[in-house]
């Protein structure tokens, strides 16, 4: 787990970002620190089946990104 799955993380460009809780820079690839906490995505999800490494299906239905951010969907479910 990265920093770059982390609800906290606020990216400002390719490799790093912003922590909004310690609000500190910090490396996007960077191990997780104590205020990690795993934001909804498609690839954390019980109906995301991986096709391809950043490519899946959604309910064996819609094509979706892996990294896709999952917070509005209804249908999520932690895998």
């Amino acid at each position: 787990m990265t920093h770059y799955d982390c609800k906290y993380f606020l990216p400002t460009d390719a490799f790093k970002g912003f922590c909004k809780k310690s609000k500190m820079l910090i490396n996007a690839d960077d191990k997780v620190c104590s205020n990690y906490e795993k934001i909804p995505k498609c690839k954390h999800c019980t109906h995301f089946t991986r096709h391809e490494i950043d490519l899946g299906r959604c309910m064996q239905t819609a094509i979706t990104f892996a990294d896709l951010k999952a917070v509005t969907c209804d249908d999520f479910s932690w895998r």
